[in-house]
């Protein structure tokens, strides 16, 4: 970017960010300030604007309910569409997330821009997912998938191929001009783990078993289908196709070892998780022990081995030592953080709720309960399974209207996953028979 455009960016950009933050200003500055996001140009400060943005949400929300009719007619600049997409994204306002980027969908489209198509279509459909509103992620990826960028005018398109470190290699000479092919076998994936979490298993698994004898079986594909019958239940072919996986990984001689390691450790860890449901517990330990060998500090291996053991009343002593170990390791690894802060860190819901399940699981209900009213005081880790565990120690504690409160409070956090769902039943089991 030269000097001089640079400088007016700048200056763009530090206006937005004053009007943006001034908690008093009035309405009529609204337009002002859109007015300001329509002159920026280039992404280097673009998180920068949204996050100043989101200093000040009230007025956020102005902003980005005023710029619906421009993005509604398509007559905002991409770069304060896109802005104002992951500001509204952030805020939760999908309907309005996803207005903003069809202004740069369309302008993409029309660009034949891959760059510009990536920034707007696969955003949205990784918030969708992330958000678990799996039909819209679905229902963008279809969309992306059947997009026709192809205008049919003659052309030589080049593309300049790259290495694996990014750099600049040969030009090579392409057939055609369809700009979102290239994006296709990324969001096909999205696409089909987006229709098993809907619960569309046969549609699934009849595309990702497919896409494995199309492409001969490639490692990455058959992944991605152990993956689909893991959460369509099936779990002695999906622990099948994990340890096929992880053992051509091991021999593909086109990865790099620490390439190798990573994906071996991902897969192992998945593998045992769905040993679990299998029952074996000894081959998921034996996954986990591999784990801990090869990454002595991560502490999510530690809780994890340590809750599986006491969710099957397993080495209960020594599941506890692992689980405090994997406490200890993680406060050492927040402090080391840039950020931390001592007056705001607080420890992993998720690992106390493992610490209180192990004490439970010994009988030490009064401990158990301490440990598990500081898991929830984690609200991002309010889960049903954490309220059904305290639920479990109230009762141990002769505590049955908090037991009753505590199952109640975890029904209203339950996620549309195989295993939720199967709580929420036993859950709501434990309030009919207790309410008796």
């Amino acid at each position: 970017m030269a000097s001089k455009q640079l400088g007016v960016l700048t200056a763009a950009i530090a206006s937005l960010i004053g009007a943006a933050v001034m908690a008093h200003a009035g309405d009529d500055s609204i337009q002002k300030e859109l007015d300001r996001l329509n002159q920026l140009t280039g992404s280097d400060t673009r998180q920068a604007v949204v996050q100043k943005l989101l200093k000040n949400q009230e007025r956020a929300k102005k902003l980005i309910q005023a710029g619906l009719p421009s993005a509604t007619k398509k007559e905002m600049a991409y770069e304060a569409a896109l802005i104002l997409a992951m500001a509204a994204a952030d805020l939760k306002e999908m309907k309005a997330s996803e207005t903003y980027f069809r202004v740069c969908m369309d302008k993409a489209a029309k660009l034949q821009s891959f760059e510009k198509l990536t920034e707007s279509y696969i955003p949205l459909i990784r918030i969708y997912y992330d958000y678990k509103q799996y039909a819209d992620s679905a229902r963008i990826c279809k969309e992306l998938l059947e997009l026709n960028t192809e205008d049919g005018k003659e052309r030589i398109v080049i593309r300049t191929m790259t290495d694996r470190f990014g750099e600049a290699g040969f030009r090579e000479e392409q057939d055609g001009f369809q700009t979102a092919a290239r994006l296709r076998p990324y969001v096909r994936e999205n696409y089909i783990k987006a229709l098993a979490k809907q619960g569309k298993h046969d549609q699934a698994i009849k595309m990702v078993d497919g896409l494995v004898k199309q492409k001969n079986g490639d490692w990455r594909d058959q992944y991605l289908q152990g993956w689909v019958y893991n959460e369509a239940g099936r779990f002695d072919e999906s622990a099948k196709i994990y340890e096929r996986v992880i053992g051509q990984v091991d021999q593909d001689n086109r990865l790099e070892q620490d390439e190798k390691e990573q994906y071996i450790s991902q897969f192992r860890y998945e593998a045992a998780n769905i040993y679990v449901d299998l029952k074996n517990i000894d081959r998921a330990t034996e996954h986990f022990e591999y784990l801990l060998k090869k990454n002595p500090n991560n502490p999510v291996y530690y809780n994890d081995l340590g809750y599986i053991w006491a969710d099957h009343d397993m080495k209960l002593e020594e599941a506890e030592k692992l689980i405090r170990k994997a406490i200890d390791l993680h406060r050492d690894i927040r402090k080391k953080a840039k950020d931390f802060d001592p007056k705001t860190d607080h420890d992993s819901g998720a690992f106390l709720d493992s610490l209180g399940w192990v004490l439970y699981k010994q009988k030490k209900n009064a401990e158990a309960k301490e440990w598990l009213l500081k898991a929830i005081e984690d609200k991002s880790s309010w889960h049903i399974e954490i309220y059904d565990h305290l639920g479990d120690v109230h009762v141990a504690l002769g505590e049955r209207d908090l037991a009753l409160k505590a199952w109640r409070k975890g029904l209203e956090h339950v996620n549309p996953g195989r295993r939720d769902q199967e709580r929420k039943v036993s859950v709501e089991k434990k309030i009919e028979k207790h309410s008796k």
